[in-house]
């Protein structure tokens, strides 16, 4: 629910539109620690992969067609596999704790297993 009691609409109503948001605004939190010298490297790549999610779920929305709803699904679930990786490198470097990893590949892993599931859902319809 939105703020005044309103249903949110849309794309946005999707859970798994939902989590990938979240999932953008808490690597955007956590980039803002990276070195500045990965300004234009692995912070823009991991934000930009991310944000890649949430916006190919919504693009696919707005088509109202099965096939085209799943092909953007599926090209949000690969910028998916970059965060994941992004996320690993970015511990492995040390930019970020075992404990903010663990956190943040917590959350990327439900917006997996939701893209996932749409997908079937979608495919089977």
């Amino acid at each position: 629910m939105r703020a005044g009691g309103e249903k949110e609409k849309g794309f946005r109503k999707l859970l798994v539109w939902q989590r990938a948001h979240e999932l953008v605004l808490f690597i955007y939190q956590l980039t803002n620690g990276f070195p500045s010298e990965e300004k234009f490297g692995l912070t823009s790549q991991l934000q930009r992969a991310a944000v890649s999610v949430p916006a190919n779920i919504a693009e696919g929305y707005a088509y109202q067609r099965e096939k085209q709803f799943a092909r953007f699904l599926r090209i949000a679930q690969g910028s998916l596999a970059e965060v994941e990786y992004y996320l690993f490198l970015a511990k492995d470097l040390a930019y970020i704790s075992e404990e903010t990893y663990a956190k943040v590949e917590k959350l990327r892993g439900e917006v997996g297993y939701l893209l996932h599931r749409l997908i079937k859902s979608v495919q089977q319809s």
